[in-house]
């Protein structure tokens, strides 16, 4: 009997001077705060990330109208044109702007021009897309409004953007699905949206896109 009972007082001796070590409630205490820590820790910078991919979105778009409204293809001799190389361009800019992101797979621009038509109303002249992901224009499709005036423009119902005689306005939509870091199943899908709209800064030749270039069609 004298084996068991020397090793119960033992036992008894190293959980005494366990309960009075002050290392040791250290180390049981960070036992169960690091695991929430690193949820924590992680849980913020999936957030972090959702934010910035929020920010870089808003300013693809912004910068892909801004950029679409300043092409002015011609001559001093001629009017100036748009053409399907320089719609190319903008997209390869507005690729390299979003690079790491996986966009051309989970994302979509669709770039459209917003006109009178020749009965004084609006209508979508022409409408060029880039990215794989399936999505249409929440306001139309190239040859919306091409007669008549029902067409109210580009934008939320009631603060549609409407395009003046002789001018255009260019419109863009971005979609994108979020590719979360680590927490998808913890935030669900995430589809981030943004729209920018930007009058072209010259008189252009508003009859449609010309060559040479392959159209960024939208199928």
């Amino acid at each position: 009997m004298t084996g068991p009972i020397a090793f119960v007082r033992r036992l008894r001796g190293a959980a005494r001077r366990l309960t009075q070590s002050t290392r040791a409630a250290v180390m049981l205490e960070m036992a169960f705060a690091i695991p929430f820590l690193i949820l924590v820790g992680f849980g913020g910078l999936e957030i972090a990330n959702l934010t910035l991919a929020h920010t870089r979105v808003s300013q693809l778009g912004l910068n892909t109208a801004d950029n679409a409204a300043r092409i002015a293809a011609g001559s001093n001799l001629t009017q100036p044109e748009i053409r399907e190389v320089d719609i190319n361009e903008v997209f390869a800019g507005a690729a390299r702007q979003v690079a790491g992101m996986g966009f051309e797979n989970n994302g979509r621009i669709i770039l459209s021009s917003l006109q009178r038509n020749n009965d004084g109303g609006q209508t979508i002249k022409w409408q060029r897309c880039f990215g794989n992901l399936e999505v249409a224009s929440a306001y139309g499709v190239e040859g919306t409004g091409a007669t008549g005036t029902d067409f109210p423009g580009m934008g939320p119902a009631g603060r549609e953007v409407t395009a003046a005689a002789g001018t255009a306005i260019m419109f863009v939509e971005v979609t994108y699905e979020y590719q979360p870091l680590l927490f998808g199943a913890w935030l669900g899908p995430q589809t981030i949206r943004s729209t920018a709209a930007y009058n072209i800064r010259e008189a252009r030749d508003l009859s449609g896109v010309k060559a040479p270039g392959t159209p960024a069609a939208c199928d």
